[in-house]
């Protein structure tokens, strides 16, 4: 049983900082170009040009994820014609933990296009911009690059360089996360050894070997042969998925509702199976005429017991494949060869060694009865990761179906399910008699019930940090402030009184908060208190960690509520400045068009910053207390840098 406890703690592991404060962050380079594609039309090019460690957005993004890249084009529609939509290069797709949602993004460059169409023929000077979120593993920075296109024949073409900032992956983010596929695969290949299609074919395959080969070097030869035939039958099949549809069309597909939809039914006719509902099987046939081609022996021979093995096995190792292959797909390219060469490796390397070592085929448990309870497990497993990509499609249509409360309400009782299967309250059809509880069959079953417990609290409201890359996120609930409140009155809430001008409470700790810089400010001085500015955004990632997990411990938020009079400032508002307002930034030349930029220009003016999250304690002469703070993931330096600012202040 001590490998199946490792192999359970690996399926659960992979299902389941410096910060640069007072430098302005020039993470993306803009260039511009115009091309005449015909007599009155042109080509608009902008291309970006994106630094190691940060990442571009697309233009699609769902409306709880990041900020899209837009463009947006004076003259349009008076002076010359859009054709069409802005064109844009080859993009990545990931799974984003934290926006728990696929999101598409550029890293290294990007290229935009849009075709035009000249409608008054004395327009000399196209302008544009873009508006854009970049960001890397600590921060985030929201910015507005303009361009100038001098149309030819009229004027003289120029091109205008801006600088951004976006998201984009590491330099090595492909290799890594290539990395992870692997150990992915790796591991379910570890896990699928002990299920009861593979795990009794080991000490019979070894025999085999042992007692054909007329040397002990022949037979470890022809294991190596054995494994090695393994390791291409499934490589093969990870190439061929690739070939067939493409890595494109694979990427496209993973990351739309229809791919989540199929894969939650999948999952569930897969749980089914490992619950012994039915068996998932290839045809008898396929079986029959690989058996009779493995009997000729040779080399031949014995690749074809390897693609028996594969075949025979199939209702076990099949579940673990499809979720491989169609999770791999989310990275693109080599990821499905690579997340095969890891589960094969993981099947082939038992049979090597113990060919090499026949001896330690002593040491292997008996086949019996704790094989079905592998499969059992895995079936409560699958189910339970089924409704995290149902749930991924509900958040897409926004639908409202699987709400947070539901999500895990639905977690409790598979989870549940599980506990009172181990403990052997609940048979099921391929189950041998129980007349005791093992030991690690009883040890299981206390911790999956402690993970039943650990999640109870979440329905009213608890953060469930240890599993908050599955459930949907909390604002995505019925009940946001948790089952039973409302801040609408009763429900078990405190009564805040009248608010002051221009402040509100920040869910879900109820922050007093203002988003207004001279409102803040000027409460700030009513009530003798030092001011926390938070630069923020509402797609900021790292703001809402923050916001999340450092804010309500260590006693941040005591000191948040009674100590500061936090203003938040969000440089993504996209909400338009009144005219009499818009302006040049001294700084930066841009134009400030937006409440956002308004925000963004003052933390480049006056700190020298643009990152986000950004954290300055200042007193009521707009003093810093202390030196300003990015990104701080570790509550216990976060309050110190509170107290010390607070002191600073008295």
């Amino acid at each position: 049983m001590k490998q199946f406890f490792s192999g359970l703690i690996i399926l659960f592991t992979f299902f389941g900082t410096l910060t640069s404060i007072a430098q302005i962050d020039v993470p993306v380079t803009w260039e511009s170009s115009i091309e005449k594609t015909g007599d009155d039309t042109f080509q608009l090019v902008m291309k970006a040009q994106i630094i190691d460690g940060w990442y571009l957005y697309t233009q699609e993004v769902h409306d709880d994820g990041p900020i899209p890249t837009s463009f947006t084009f004076e003259g349009a529609g008076e002076k010359f014609e859009l054709i069409g939509d802005v064109v844009e290069s080859e993009s990545l797709t990931k799974y984003d933990k934290i926006f728990e949602m696929d999101l598409s993004y550029f890293k290294h460059d990007a290229t935009f296009t849009q075709n035009i169409k000249m409608l008054d023929p004395n327009y000399a000077t196209i302008v544009a911009a873009v508006d854009f979120q970049s960001c890397d593993d600590e921060k985030c920075i929201f910015e507005l690059a303009e361009f100038e296109f001098a149309v030819p024949g009229v004027k003289a073409v120029s091109e205008d360089t801006a600088t951004t900032e976006e998201v984009s992956a590491p330099e090595d983010e492909e290799q890594k996360g290539l990395w992870g596929i692997f150990i992915l695969g790796l591991g379910a290949g570890l896990i699928a050894l002990f299920t009861p299609c593979v795990f009794p074919l080991i000490p019979m395959t070894v025999s085999f070997f042992t007692k054909q080969s007329k040397t002990k070097a022949a037979g470890i030869k022809n294991a190596l042969i054995y494994g090695l035939s393994i390791i291409v039958i499934y490589v093969v099949l990870g190439t061929a998925v690739v070939a067939i549809f493409g890595a494109g069309a694979i990427n496209e597909f993973s990351t739309g509702v229809a791919f989540n939809l199929i894969f939650f039914l999948v999952l569930v006719i897969f749980a089914a199976s490992f619950l012994g509902a039915f068996e998932i099987m290839l045809p008898n046939s396929w079986a029959n005429k690989i058996d009779r081609k493995a009997d000729k022996g040779g080399y031949v021979g014995i690749f074809f017991m390897a693609l028996a093995l594969a075949i025979v096995s199939f209702s076990c190792t099949g579940p673990f494949v499809g979720n491989i292959i169609v999770l791999s797909a989310s990275e693109g390219g080599m990821a499905p060869m690579i997340g095969m060469l890891g589960f094969s490796m993981a099947i082939a390397l038992p049979f090597m060694l113990f060919a090499m070592f026949p001896g330690w085929l002593n040491s292997l448990p008996k086949s019996g009865g704790w094989l079905n309870t592998v499969k059992v497990v895995l079936g409560f497993l699958e189910l339970a990761l089924a409704f995290k990509f149902l749930s991924q499609a509900d958040l897409v249509m926004q639908y409202h179906f699987l709400e947070r409360e539901v999500f895990i309400a639905i977690w409790i009782a598979v989870f549940g399910g599980l506990a009172l299967y181990l403990f052997g309250k609940i048979k099921l059809p391929h189950d041998s008699p129980l007349p005791h509880i093992s030991v690690g069959r009883l040890m299981l079953g206390l911790l999956t019930l402690s993970f039943v417990v650990y999640m109870i609290p979440g329905l009213w409201g608890a953060p469930l940090n240890l599993i908050s890359a599955f459930p949907p996120p909390q604002d995505y609930s019925e009940s946001p402030y948790g089952v039973g409140f409302s801040k609408l009155g009763g429900g078990g809430t405190a009564d805040h009184g009248d608010l002051p001008d221009g402040g509100h409470l920040l869910a879900p700790h109820d922050i007093l908060a203002f988003n207004d810089y001279d409102k803040g400010l000027a409460y700030a001085k009513e009530v003798n208190k030092p001011v926390m500015i938070d630069f923020t955004g509402w797609a900021c990632v790292n703001c809402r960690k923050m916001e999340q997990n450092v804010w309500p411990k260590d006693g941040i938020l005591n000191i948040l509520k009674k100590d500061v009079v936090l203003i938040s400032l969000y440089v993504d508002d996209k909400r338009a400045l009144p005219e009499n307002e818009k302006y040049t930034s001294e700084e930066t030349g841009k134009k400030i068009k937006t409440i956002g930029n308004k925000w963004s220009d003052l933390q480049i003016k006056r700190y020298k910053a643009n990152a986000q999250p950004f954290y300055v304690l200042m007193d009521h002469e707009e003093e810093n207390l202390n030196k300003p703070v990015g990104y701080t993931p570790e509550a216990t330096d976060f309050r110190a840098w509170l107290e010390d600012g607070v002191a600073n202040f008295k």
